[in-house]
């Protein structure tokens, strides 16, 4: 389904407490708006931002959601935020994590056109070798997803046994590493 014809949500995962960085990662100066332009100049029609730990006023024109039992791990985040998408009758949510802030529209572009001409409607941004963010899942997977969220665990459990997952190499927009550390905690 082209672009035109199809709903694209970003949900932007934020819930987490960042104990390692010392602080809510949302909390993070600068990283919210990043992460916010990245889904929308990237291709989202909405942006669904999910809280937990912190709460913090959304950008204009974002959806903040809280995931109550964020403290579970990331599933909570995914689930909440999934669950969001379906309100919005949404086809398609691009996963995102508020903690990559080198990532920027050009990967999330890269990746959702990469999902809207497959036939799974599966994409993940990968780094080199290493998978990373944003995901893209096409609401037909969205029940095996939750199905296999736990703890921790997002929708990667899903994504490494699924077939036709677009695997879309984005190492020379971006590096794609998660900042968990804070250069004054180092």
């Amino acid at each position: 389904m082209p672009l035109s014809e199809s709903t694209v949500v970003g949900v932007l995962l934020a819930a987490g407490a960042g104990r390692r960085y010392g602080k809510p990662k949302v909390l993070v100066e600068g990283w919210l708006e990043i992460a916010v332009s990245a889904l929308r100049d990237g291709g989202c029609g909405d942006v669904i931002l999910v809280l937990g730990a912190a709460e913090v006023p959304a950008p204009p024109g974002v959806t903040a959601i809280m995931a109550p039992d964020w403290a579970q791990g990331l599933s909570a985040s995914v689930r909440a935020g999934l669950a969001e998408a379906q309100r919005k009758q949404a086809d398609y949510a691009v996963v995102h994590v508020i903690d990559t802030p080198d990532v920027g529209a050009a990967v999330v572009a890269r990746v959702l056109e990469r999902a809207l001409g497959s036939q799974s409607g599966l994409a993940r941004a990968y780094f080199g070798e290493r998978p990373g963010h944003p995901v893209v899942i096409a609401r037909d997977h969205w029940a095996g997803v939750l199905a296999g969220l736990s703890g921790d665990q997002g929708a990667g459990v899903y994504l490494r046994d699924a077939p036709g997952v677009e695997a879309v190499e984005c190492g020379d927009l971006a590096s794609g590493c998660d900042v968990d550390v804070s250069s004054d905690r180092r």
